[in-house]
């Protein structure tokens, strides 16, 4: 069976579907079959060996590659979409809604229109699903997301001063801990750990994994080692250097990781 990854977002996740022979190459638009109707997306994976995570029995198919006339549909399912987002922004406001409507996509085919909105609470919203299926003639899909998903829909600028990691190249959202905060030696303060969507910043995980190889290497701070100089406490870290600095009879001197010989 061959087993193929697509997205439907430039920086989404991936979902799988099987392929009936078609001959694909990476970075093929495709037409595939979901729940919600047909969906136009691009080809990110190809022959897909590990299956063990993938539910194959409720697998749908790759349907075609994508026609000239699917790529004028999807792109003026765009343009259409925009118009009903600017709808149903103004309903959300005349019903007195307090949510945010961030944005609309529509199905390749048009069955279904979905709208992805904000809000501090849970929305009664079954007046406005009304109001957009008698405007649009098909199913409506409202989702509620979080803070994290709403930056990546939303993108801006970063702590460093480029665009926001989840809005240009994460495919998914990792778990992060504060745990790799202070795994790095990072001051606790949430204006320099926090990101936009005021959760801990997504790269802090790009490094924890070095910083944690490393500290394997090196005593912790606090702790009294022996070294050729005499026995100290080791005073300061250096964990990308895997260097660390030890106070000896009130002399700091400097040492690169081996194995230190730690006090019992």
């Amino acid at each position: 069976m061959n087993i193929v990854g697509v997205r439907f977002k430039s920086f989404g996740n991936t979902y799988f579907f099987i392929n009936d022979n078609l001959e694909l190459n990476i970075n093929d638009y495709v037409v595939v079959d979901t729940e919600n109707g047909e969906q136009y997306a691009k080809v990110t994976e190809l022959d897909v060996k590990d299956t063990k995570k993938l539910d194959i029995n409720k697998m749908k198919h790759v349907l075609r590659i994508a026609t000239k006339e699917d790529v004028k549909q999807f792109e003026n399912n765009i343009k259409k979409a925009k118009e009903a987002l600017e709808y149903a922004r103004k309903e959300a406001s005349r019903l007195e809604l307090d949510m945010r409507i961030l944005d609309a996509s529509y199905t390749l085919d048009r069955k279904q229109l979905t709208f992805n909105f904000t809000s501090d609470e849970r929305i009664d919203f079954r007046e406005l699903v009304k109001s957009l299926a008698a405007s649009f003639k098909t199913r409506i899909e409202l989702h509620q997301i979080g803070v994290r998903d709403k930056s990546k829909l939303v993108g801006g600028l970063g702590q460093c001063g480029r665009p926001l990691c989840c809005g240009q190249f994460l495919s998914g959202m990792e778990t992060i801990s504060i745990n790799m905060a202070k795994n790095q030696g990072l001051a606790l303060n949430p204006t320099k750990i926090n990101g936009l969507c005021g959760r801990l910043l997504c790269c802090l995980a790009y490094e924890d994994e070095v910083y944690t190889c490393h500290r394997k290497e090196l005593p912790k701070l606090g702790e009294k080692i022996k070294t050729p100089d005499g026995e100290g406490k080791v005073v300061n870290l250096d964990i990308l250097n895997k260097k660390y600095s030890v106070e000896i009879n009130g002399e700091v001197k400097q040492y690169e990781a081996s194995c230190p010989k730690r006090d019992k």
